[in-house]
């Protein structure tokens, strides 16, 4: 808990002074006042949370999360467990989606085994994944709590240790999951954090028919009456009906806030962390980055209650971390134009009238 609190502690919002010289120079560059409008927003906050007017983002890294939930016992999934462990190997292969839009945006992608069911050993031994397993996969919440309170700490520490680990080599952080079933939870954090009903949340996740569907409403809403978390205590909410790679997402924002870096955010279960994380530190939704807005009606819930307008709205619904991927391109082009860009005085172009 030292760890956890001592990072919530020393997150400050960003630097207004540097937003006040980002701001100057972004209004006298040599085009219509405002003319690339969010981009510019964009500009500003990089500025803000790097506390530099010429702040430096080369280094990207994508973190995947990685866990599995006890949930899927209830079937709640259209795939089973073992996926998750299949997929995991695709990272590291480097073939899955995410992959491919690292390369693009030139990022490297770091994959966690925050409580993967399988065995991940011979890919941590030949440092392929990163080992902070904390178990084997959560347990079911529609039969009890997922996990302790002090599990949850643990999880929650651990996302801030990796954060703190890939500092020196990461300007620019991204989130990413794997888990099949983390709609599942992520879902119930939204409902419970933003006090809506859970069918309100729910999506289809892998891909689920209407009767599926209900049955994956059914089981949630009869697992937050047995477990009641409370909205309150985020601590408590995610120990009864949450999941370490969320966890681990949650306290991976805490670090990079705590470190004043920029953490762009990717889909639903990515949102889901980082509305825990805004609930533990809410000056930590200063260093958040949105980007796209997901097919999960429960991520745009949890967004409209962060107060982030998504960068992307392109239909997504993989994960990975393949929203942050592409988002960062944009993250690039707004701190270009801050710091490439001429002002009229620079190129000794007229001014407007």
């Amino acid at each position: 808990m030292d760890l956890l609190n001592k990072t919530i502690n020393s997150i400050t919002g960003q630097n207004q002074t540097v937003r006040t010289q980002a701001k100057e120079r972004l209004d006298q560059l040599i085009m219509p006042h405002w003319a690339l409008g969010r981009m510019m927003d964009l500009a500003l906050d990089i500025a803000g949370i790097c506390g530099s007017a010429h702040p430096c983002i080369e280094r990207k890294t994508i973190v995947v999360m990685a866990g599995d939930h006890g949930i899927t016992d209830s079937g709640v999934s259209l795939f089973p467990q073992e996926v998750t462990v299949e997929m995991v190997r695709g990272f590291t292969n480097g073939v899955a989606g995410i992959n491919v839009l690292a390369k693009q945006a030139g990022a490297e992608v770091k994959v966690v085994d925050m409580g993967v069911a399988g065995d991940l050993s011979t890919l941590a031994a030949g440092g392929d994944i990163i080992d902070r397993k904390i178990a084997a996969g959560t347990d079911n919440f529609a039969e009890g709590p997922a996990m302790s309170r002090e599990i949850a700490v643990r999880a929650l520490e651990t996302g801030i240790s990796i954060a703190q680990e890939l500092a020196d080599s990461t300007n620019l952080f991204g989130t990413g999951d794997m888990g099949i079933g983390n709609t599942s939870p992520s879902s119930a954090i939204v409902a419970t954090l933003c006090q809506i009903p859970i069918a309100e949340v729910v999506g289809r996740g892998t891909g689920l028919d209407d009767a599926q569907l209900k049955h994956k409403i059914d089981v949630l809403e009869k697992a937050l009456i047995l477990n009641n978390p409370d909205p309150a205590d985020p601590i408590d909410v995610l120990s009864k009906v949450g999941g370490f790679e969320i966890a681990g997402i949650a306290g991976l924002i805490l670090g990079s806030a705590a470190l004043k870096k920029p953490i762009i955010i990717d889909g639903f279960i990515s949102t889901a962390g980082a509305l825990l994380a805004a609930r533990l530190a809410p000056k930590s939704k200063e260093y958040m980055i949105a980007a796209h807005r997901s097919v999960e009606k429960g991520q745009i819930a949890a967004l409209a209650d962060l107060g982030k307008e998504p960068l992307l709205d392109l239909q997504f619904r993989l994960g990975e971390g393949t929203g942050a991927a592409v988002a960062m391109n944009l993250v690039e082009g707004a701190v270009g134009i801050l710091t490439e860009m001429a002002t009229f005085s620079e190129a000794a172009v007229s001014e407007a009238k």
